[in-house]
């Protein structure tokens, strides 16, 4: 179909210098347009050309720019198979430079957790229920996504800690099926970090310490953290969305900004 007749959903959360709602938010160090005509004049006079100054660009301004520092989890990512472990399914585990650009185009489903309890853990039987209240068979290939509704309570601590996980079963149970990327709108895919140390301290179990995540040990996925606006797609089956992860050479991670788009000239029912 032809793009420019497309709706856009943006499906993401970006990165926001020393936000609430990250352990590890990172900074963003901003440098003005007088900053980069120094930094131009300079770049030339280590070539060689030194009569040229920062006076002498366009009004005596020349580029900005801007130095990022943060993990490839902060703000909406992609995690790679890498991430949970050294090997997957018995392989050497996929960085996110390796995993298929295949992967993280096509249709999606989207199911509704907004009623679980914040720090529950999503089970099989509760994934196949959403999917026959929408009376939908999942296919290989198709992207899954968790609306918990976290997304709401970004830009505030609590965005760390009230959502449902998924079970390392639920997980295995989706991916067995031919699902390759899951995602979620909350700040983890597993329940929060307290929530994991509490049970792992009252029963011993370690099974109880990100079994989401380590289930990506026995079986080959990825999962996309912290999404946004998925209440504000037109639909909740067949959603043509598209989610390609940053380049990060040999790295767990990279940042994505997920994209919907729907046919505006069939009412939001055609495919991307």
């Amino acid at each position: 179909m032809d793009l420019t007749d497309t709706e856009l959903v943006d499906l993401s959360i970006g990165i926001e210098p020393d936000a609430p709602s990250e352990p590890f938010p990172g900074s963003v160090e901003y440098h003005s347009h007088e900053d980069g005509a120094e930094l131009l004049a300079e770049n030339l006079h280590g070539l060689g050309i030194e009569d040229v100054d920062a006076a002498d660009f366009p009004d005596g301004i020349g580029l900005a720019w801007e130095e990022v520092h943060a993990i490839t989890h902060t703000g909406t990512h992609l995690d790679a198979p890498w991430h949970y472990g050294p090997e997957s399914g018995g392989e050497p585990a996929k960085t996110i430079d390796e995993v298929p650009l295949e992967w993280c185009r096509g249709n999606a489903v989207v199911l509704d957790f907004t009623w679980k309890e914040p720090g529950s853990e999503i089970t099989p039987d509760e994934l196949d229920a959403q999917l026959e209240a929408l009376d939908h068979e999942l296919a290989p290939g198709e992207i899954v996504l968790l609306e918990t509704g976290a997304d709401d309570l970004w830009g505030t601590p609590e965005y760390l800690t009230e959502f449902p996980g998924m079970s390392g079963a639920a997980t295995k149970h989706l991916v067995e099926q031919g699902v390759k990327v899951i995602g979620t709108d909350a700040y983890g895919f597993d329940k929060p970090f307290g929530e994991m140390g509490r049970r792992y301290v009252e029963t011993g179990d370690e099974g109880e310490l990100w079994p989401a995540h380590f289930a990506g040990r026995d079986v080959e996925y990825c999962q996309i953290e912290k999404l946004a606006n998925l209440d504000a797609l037109p639909r909740r089956t067949d959603v043509p969305l598209v989610t390609f992860p940053v380049v990060v050479e040999g790295a767990s991670a990279g940042w994505v900004r997920p994209v919907a788009m729907f046919d505006e000239t069939l009412g939001g029912e055609g495919d991307a």
